[in-house]
């Protein structure tokens, strides 16, 4: 079988744009992104609220290159980037006094990733 790629358009344009700025900046972390953005749907991490509990510390930014999902319950002021959310995430990450925002604003921010944690 023949390995196509990403088909949600809007996820390839993303996958194009942070290439070629990558390459431009020789930048290490959009290059990082490219390469978790170009994976099959099927190994793309899901990552429930719970787990950010768990294993991140207050007020810090992660990434997500897959999806966003509610299971557990969240206390920490997080800022989340993901490719999708769930409406009941989103809710729970904004109660906590969190912010949810796309990887283009992420990228807009903060382009050389600093102080963001991938969490695959």
């Amino acid at each position: 079988m023949k390995a196509t790629g990403p088909t949600n358009p809007i996820i390839k344009k993303m996958i194009e744009d942070f290439r070629s700025q990558g390459y431009d900046q020789q930048n290490k972390f959009l290059l990082n992104l490219v390469k978790r953005l170009s994976r099959p749907e099927r190994l793309k991490p899901v990552v429930n609220v719970a787990k950010l509990e768990r294993l991140c510390k207050d007020g810090e930014t992660i990434l997500v290159p897959g999806k966003v999902l509610s299971y557990g319950n969240i206390s920490k002021k997080l800022t989340v980037s993901a490719i999708a959310f769930s409406k009941v995430a989103i809710e729970k990450i904004e109660k906590a006094g969190g912010k949810v925002i796309t990887m283009r604003q992420l990228v807009k921010e903060n382009p050389k990733g600093s102080k963001v944690r991938i969490m695959a």
